[in-house]
């Protein structure tokens, strides 16, 4: 009987705020907001070979991590890239030594191997559907994601819409071109995390990338900030999000998941 009476007064509210001169309507609002399901937009890469041969691609755990955190909370995900379709997974993430346990469960996961598979061109998106964007790294989004005006423009009417902008490991360099309002570098006086040049250095990939995405945050104005290598971290700055590197991915979920239960 407490069930029935529930469900009958959620369908009742809107009904008596209309009857009562819209006296309710913040309350009816909320609730509508609170029963939507909340979408989160996956940007990926489609780059998947550096121009000295190596294969690259997305940094498995950078994706693996977030998805799971945030359909276990009741999200629904989109992934998109430049090309869609298949994006490019870095065979160097799947070697032992980096399987963490979300890799393993992405690998037995049917539908979220499909979700990658079958990615959404970027240029059939609708910014306005979703209600956050993330990019997962990997050196792929170094090479295809800083020059996308699509990219770009996501990345820009997301943040001007007060909507979560999130990004780890290598992916912040896809805002390397993004403006701000008054025409300057989108991170310019913003708290910002990402790669190390010592991670990279450390890494021996210092051949795989097109720029050093630590000197390039810098150069562009960012209040750089950082932790230890290979260590959690990960920086919010209003609605802009970042991690440091792939242990940090699940901090930037985390910090998604707040953002995002806090509009709700």
């Amino acid at each position: 009987m407490k069930i029935k009476s529930f469900l009958l007064s959620v369908c009742l509210i809107p009904l008596l705020a209309a009857g009562a001169g819209g006296l309710d309507t913040n309350l009816t609002k909320q609730m509508m907001n609170h029963m939507k399901t909340q979408k989160v937009l996956f940007v990926v890469t489609s780059f998947d070979q550096v121009p000295n041969g190596t294969k690259t691609g997305i940094w498995i755990e950078e994706f693996a991590s977030p998805y799971f955190l945030l359909t276990e909370q009741g999200f629904d995900i989109t992934v998109a890239s430049p090309k869609g379709g298949k994006a490019p997974i870095d065979p160097k993430s799947t070697k032992p030594e980096f399987t963490t346990a979300s890799v393993t469960r992405f690998f037995a996961d049917a539908p979220a191997q499909e979700k990658l598979n079958n990615t959404i061109a970027l240029e059939d998106i609708d910014s306005k559907e979703f209600d956050a964007v993330f990019y997962p790294g990997g050196h792929g989004p170094m090479w295809d994601l800083p020059e996308n005006a699509i990219s770009i423009d996501i990345i820009e009417s997301f943040y001007n819409a007060g909507k979560p902008v999130s990004l780890v490991c290598h992916a912040p360099a896809a805002l390397k071109n993004v403006k701000s309002a008054n025409g300057e570098p989108f991170v310019k006086g913003k708290k910002v995390s990402g790669f190390t040049n010592t991670e990279e250095i450390a890494g021996q990939s210092t051949g795989e990338v097109p720029f050093m995405l630590e000197d390039m945050l810098l150069e562009n104005g960012a209040l750089y900030e950082k932790g230890a290598d290979w260590q959690p971290f990960a920086v919010s700055d209003g609605v802009l999000i970042t991690g440091q590197n792939p242990a940090s991915a699940e901090l930037v979920a985390e910090k998604i998941i707040s953002a995002l239960k806090s509009v709700q």
